[in-house]
């Protein structure tokens, strides 16, 4: 439910609707699944998401204080392969942190949140994201570059 008075307040609209527009686009097994949205409400507008009961990684990680090598593992190839899928569709998720990824009840991840996604070619300045999850490029104004998985090469 967002409240479309901040949502121009904050000129996040275009984020809005780039979020909503990525969204519909995507069908992962470790994304979170856009059912629908409701604009029919003169002050709210409704994203219909599905609903993921296990919580945040952040929680699960502030709870067991440190992850064993292989929950590590676990996590991460899921997230690998949520951006290959989202690389080759050329969007660059630019938001990732604990707090967005969601688990599910059979233990694996949903990455939710793609307020901050975008569809690129090349490269983007946009500085946007969590401040203390902000890659380094980010912080010294290189911008990001998107390359395509297909096109990457082995050193």
């Amino acid at each position: 439910m967002l409240r479309k008075a901040e949502l121009i307040r904050l000129k996040q609209a275009d984020h809005v609707v780039s979020e909503l527009t990525i969204l519909r686009t995507l069908n992962h097994p470790f994304i979170v699944e856009l059912k629908g949205y409701l604009n029919t409400d003169p002050k709210y507008l409704y994203f219909i998401l599905e609903y993921i009961p296990g919580g945040e990684l952040f929680t699960l990680l502030r709870n067991s204080v440190c992850f064993q090598e292989e929950q590590c593992k676990f996590y991460a190839a899921q997230v690998v392969t949520i951006f290959e899928y989202l690389h080759s569709k050329q969007i660059i998720y630019r938001d990732l942190k604990p707090e967005n990824i969601l688990i599910q009840t059979n233990g694996y991840i949903k990455l939710t949140d793609f307020g901050f996604s975008k569809v690129i070619e090349g490269k983007t300045y946009t500085l946007c994201g969590t401040p203390e999850y902000l890659a380094p490029e980010i912080i010294m104004n290189k911008g990001i570059i998107f390359l395509n998985y297909r096109s990457w090469k082995t050193c």
